[in-house]
């Protein structure tokens, strides 16, 4: 087996089990375990926790630890997770089940980090976007299906079947990477500062790059925006557009269709239009999103709100797969880690705040209002992007020496 397609085997294979546990957590805790509102709060914090308490020690990991051995410990970690979620809801103890999901969505981390600082070393610079794209293509159809099948293993025979078939996921991962060859650490032994001082070089060496200073500016910006738009969708679309919850569900769909549509593109884009094209029309096409939410009460309530759910799927995916791979370009080898895990704790972190602003902007003054905040953040991520030197980067960067 090729080492990318090991690595795009684990990838779809990974996502599928983060995915599944993700929408299996909610009903196992409901129907299985009659957890209420507060406790299945407390356990969907326990799985987002790992994204800000294991990120920033996992990027350090990847630039110390053999990666290969890394994404080993990161499935056997997610593998071990659904293993204990099914004991946790058979014997019906609601903590061992936070445990798990904590356990396993800092698998995923250990995971996602290390296979990013990884693909570099696989594959040529030339065919970073293409891979990038493949793999974010896996990602967007396991988080547009999992749901779905979820669901449908919840009604038809237990929520707790989720948590089976994500084990089937991570151990197929599992396999795929055991196919890779192995690898030397990125960083010897003798030269490996301590973890507080390399997870502080990481985060020096994002803030002083013009380059990755901008994404990362332009990433909080717009998760922001983004995770504000998420606190609002439901009582925009149930109160102030009145859809049913099928029609809702159907119009935050084109999301997913966006995703995916755009990880297909992302590869053909990435030959023909210059790297700035796709980095300005990623963040500015959310802001046209934003409209046509604005414009959504007044008009078709249903078609504008599917619009804006594509375009910030379609966009935003271009988006991202080019700027990880100027990331990956601009970043010393031994090093990725760190910075991936850096940008990556500076998204994460805002996510909450921006759920909780459009949250108590849509009580305090109105949903018209907390959907101008969203449109506001949405260009400020746009501006960011074109008062920084990304505007004029005309084609992808050089690979950078260790």
């Amino acid at each position: 087996m090729k080492p990318f397609t090991a690595l795009f085997g684990a990838a779809a294979g990974t996502h599928a089990a983060d995915q599944l546990a993700l929408a299996t957590l909610p009903l196992t805790a409901t129907l299985v375990l009659g957890a209420g509102p507060d406790i299945l709060g407390l356990l969907v914090a326990a799985q987002s926790a790992a994204w800000l308490l294991v990120t920033l020690p996992a990027g350090a990991w990847a630039d110390r630890m053999p990666r290969r051995t890394l994404l080993l410990i990161g499935l056997a970690l997610g593998l071990a997770a659904s293993v204990v979620a099914v004991v946790a809801a058979a014997a019906g103890i609601t903590g061992l089940l936070g445990v798990a999901a904590f356990v396993g969505a800092s698998g995923t981390v250990v995971y996602m980090l290390t296979a990013m600082s990884l693909l570099p070393s696989l594959v040529p610079a030339a065919d970073l976007p293409r891979s990038n794209a493949r793999l974010e293509l896996a990602r967007a159809i396991v988080s547009l299906a999992a749901p779905f099948v979820a669901g449908l293993l919840a009604q038809h025979l237990s929520p707790t079947w989720g948590y089976a078939l994500a084990a089937v996921g991570a151990a197929v991962a599992l396999g795929c990477i055991l196919a890779l060859p192995k690898t030397a650490a990125p960083t010897a032994s003798d030269q490996r500062p301590s973890m507080a001082s390399a997870i502080h070089a990481g985060a020096r060496f994002v803030v002083r790059h013009e380059l990755l200073r901008g994404i990362s500016l332009c990433a909080i910006f717009w998760n922001f925006a983004f995770f504000a738009l998420l606190a609002v969708w439901a009582p925009l679309a149930l109160n102030l557009l009145k859809l049913d919850p099928a029609n809702m569900g159907l119009a935050q769909s084109a999301y997913g269709a966006g995703l995916i549509l755009g990880a297909l593109v992302a590869p053909v884009s990435s030959k023909r239009l210059p790297a700035l094209a796709t980095l300005i029309f990623g963040p500015a096409v959310s802001v046209i999103a934003a409209a046509f939410f604005l414009l959504a009460p007044s008009g078709n309530g249903f078609a504008f709100a599917a619009a804006g759910h594509f375009l910030v799927g379609f966009g935003p995916m271009l988006w991202l797969i080019c700027q990880t791979t100027v990331r990956q370009l601009v970043t010393p080898a031994p090093m990725l880690g760190r910075v991936n895990a850096t940008v990556q704790t500076a998204i994460y972190g805002v996510r909450p705040l921006g759920a909780l602003a459009g949250g108590i902007v849509a009580a305090q003054a109105g949903l018209q209002a907390a959907l101008l905040l969203i449109a506001v953040s949405f260009v400020l991520s746009t501006l960011v992007i074109l008062l920084s030197p990304l505007a004029r980067l005309r084609a992808l960067p050089q690979p950078v020496a260790a």
